[in-house]
């Protein structure tokens, strides 16, 4: 019997297949049970009305204020004042940088004891959302390229389980022979640019979320791709993740399974991967919602092969955005 899989997405798309995912295997992971049949059902119109709720970008600018003064001691006096101020201004900052780091270590001490306590009690585990999403991007810079098409996919399936869009990046596209993503097909008026998609996608998240739950978001070289472009499109746009969420990367689950298996050399990208669990093809491959698909099934057999139940997952694999900040700042600091 086919099951009809609705899609929370921002354009109306033709009908494909996709994978739906039930919650049975060992109880609590889900488990593949057919295809069935993609469809929207949520759709933006006009995005030339950039108005959405939300967080803004805000450049902070510095006044530079000059003065005439008469005589020499009037100007000794301004540059004692001006030495004073930049002193203030040192020590000022480094309070301040005192204090986020505070935070910060606050913010992760929360997320460790989140991991922690879902090791020690399965019963938590059932109330973790997983899902798998990926990110298409004009390049590999995140502080100067920009995503371009971005795809979820709760794993648990259902009704509007799927969060599909094309971004508008607001420059051209030099890379579209790696996706077929070109510049005519994203920076249009009626194409949405991530300043406006962020709520949506918060919105989406949260309407998946079980209560008194939280969410891992799953993606293949999760740490050093996928998760640092989106920490830092949320940034641009002034808006923090959530302190709910929690990332998982594949790439070394992968890894860590072929050296299982004797196979030290053979590659673990997501499409050696697909041809190595003679996985069929889903769509166009680098395709932001193919790729989810086809790591919604690689995830499966990977926690397989690896017996892995879910605390012991979250536990090994997953991280928060602020475990990026402590790594970018021991490698700065080495």
């Amino acid at each position: 019997m086919r099951k009809v899989a609705m899609c929370f997405s921002l354009f109306q798309f033709p009908r494909c297949r996709i994978q739906t995912l039930a919650n049975s295997w060992q109880e609590a992971f889900p488990k593949l049970r057919g295809r069935g049949i993609y469809t929207s059902t949520f759709q933006v119109l006009g995005s030339n009305n950039h108005g959405l709720e939300g967080g803004h970008y805000r450049r902070s600018c510095k006044k530079t204020i000059t003065t005439k003064t008469e005589g020499n001691n009037k100007s000794s006096q301004s540059n004692k004042t001006s030495i004073k101020s930049q002193i203030s201004a040192k020590s000022t900052g480094a309070n301040l940088n005192i204090y986020n780091n505070r935070i910060i270590e606050a913010e992760r001490t929360q997320v460790l004891d989140l991991r922690q306590k879902i090791s020690e009690n399965k019963e938590l585990a059932k109330l973790v959302t997983f899902i798998v999403f990926d990110i298409e991007t004009t390049g590999v810079r995140r502080k100067i390229d920009r995503i371009i098409e971005i795809a979820f996919q709760d794993l648990a399936g259902g009704r509007n389980s799927t969060f599909q869009a094309l971004v508008n990046p607001e420059c051209n596209i030099g890379n579209s022979e790696i996706h077929g993503i070109s510049t005519a097909m994203v920076n249009r008026a009626d194409v949405p640019r991530m300043e406006d998609l962020i709520p949506l996608l918060l919105q989406y998240i949260k309407s998946r979320q079980k209560p008194d739950g939280f969410v891992v978001l799953i993606a293949h070289n999760a740490r050093t791709f996928d998760v640092p472009f989106l920490c830092e499109e949320f940034s641009r746009y002034s808006y923090k993740i959530p302190q709910d969420w929690l990332f998982l990367d594949t790439l070394p689950m992968a890894r860590e399974m072929m050296k299982s298996q004797g196979l030290k050399e053979q590659k673990v990208n997501l499409q050696a991967l697909r041809s190595y669990f003679e996985i069929p093809v889903l769509g166009s491959a680098h395709r932001a919602l193919a790729d989810v698909q086809t790591l919604a099934l690689v995830l499966q057999k990977m926690t397989f092969n690896l017996k892995l139940p879910l605390p012991d997952l979250i536990e090994k694999y997953s991280f928060s955005d602020l475990d990026l900040v402590k790594t970018k700042k021991e490698r700065n600091s080495r």
